[in-house]
């Protein structure tokens, strides 16, 4: 009796690994389009038993590119976030995704407009980070591919879908926060990054809902813009401090976090003020456990990501996308002594 060839067989006779050749055969992991017709030839070559199975895997797997447009390249978090995005492409089983990870480094609605028409030329479906703006909008519509929104939504109905952070309750979470730690009653200030980013206005009128329900006696100040840049962060809290002496906390709703924690160090204010800000870095990890800052609301980026890839997956499949999927997702609460 002639013995069946084995997958270890196949692996040897196509000169890859036998986990390579469980990738294929099961739409593991994604492999190169080259690799994994090496297998199927191989496969023809020996007899393998699945070799019917191994063509039909490779045929059925698309190839796609998904287009991610994010903000601010010198920032740690959208450099993680950015990584986030590939390894949850190069892992989608149901393509052969290749990512093309874009910086934004200006907040300008005609910018933002602009290379979201240029990335649609280029790609199969895109992910953007985008404030809302009619000029952002009317290019998620014309693009001609799904959109999804990310960390902040957009008003653009044709988007495929928004997955973020659930701002309300970060924003209500800051407000506990502050007004629990916080020594006695006084004044908070409160940093956004734009009011055009959705996400930072939802969580800002969420901190100033819980601490008129449950912390009267504090005094929100008016937002200060930073454009999500550490320095005029910086000149914002250090302006801020100077001109309230009865500063006791501050929440910093939207990016430009290094800046904070500077002027709180320079200012020598940690003490004194409870501060509360978005996204672990190596900066705010820091900050957090010399007691500078007391909460970080961090984004589950990986979690994101392969939502996003998921969502930008079906929608390139055939499937509706003008469906739109949301998907809000809890902030990692983190504290000094969690991390």
């Amino acid at each position: 009796m002639v013995k069946r060839p084995t997958i270890h067989d196949l692996a040897a006779a196509a000169g890859v690994s036998v986990a390579t050749v469980d990738r294929v055969l099961n739409r593991r992991l994604p492999v190169r389009e080259d690799t994994a017709l090496r297998v199927v030839a191989a496969a023809e070559q020996i007899n393998f038993h699945a070799t019917g199975l191994l063509r039909q895997r490779v045929k059925e797997t698309p190839k796609r590119n998904f287009g991610f447009l994010l903000q601010k390249k010198d920032h740690e978090f959208y450099r993680n976030f950015g990584a986030a995005l590939v390894a949850a492409t190069r892992e989608a089983s149901s393509v052969q995704g290749r990512a093309v990870v874009e910086f934004i480094d200006e907040i300008v609605p005609s910018t933002i407009a602009q290379r979201i028409s240029d990335a649609a030329q280029r790609c199969d479906a895109l992910a953007v980070v985008a404030v809302d703006h009619p000029l952002v909008n009317e290019a998620i519509k014309r693009a001609g591919k799904p959109v999804v929104a990310l960390l902040s939504d957009v008003a653009a109905p044709e988007r495929a879908g928004y997955i973020s952070v659930d701002s309300r309750r970060a924003g209500r979470a800051a407000g506990w926060t502050i007004s629990r730690l916080a020594k006695q009653p006084g004044k908070i200030g409160i940093l956004l990054g734009s009011h055009r980013y959705l996400s930072q206005e939802l969580a800002e009128v969420s901190f100033r809902s819980y601490m008129r329900e449950h912390a009267p006696q504090f005094q929100v100040l008016e937002p200060l813009v930073n454009l999500d840049d550490a320095r005029i962060a910086y000149e914002a809290v250090v302006d801020m401090i100077a001109t309230n002496p009865d500063l006791v906390g501050i929440y910093a709703a939207g990016g430009g976090a290094e800046g904070l924690v500077q002027a709180l160090r320079d200012e020598a204010a940690g003490a004194k003020i409870i501060a509360v800000c978005n996204e672990l870095t190596a900066t705010t990890r820091s900050a957090l456990i010399d007691g500078t800052i007391d909460l970080v609301l961090d984004t589950p980026i990986h979690d994101i990501a392969r939502r996003a890839v998921d969502i930008m997956a079906r929608a390139t499949s055939g499937e509706r996308w003008d469906m739109v999927q949301t998907i809000q997702l809890p902030a990692n609460l983190v504290i000094s002594e969690s991390i």
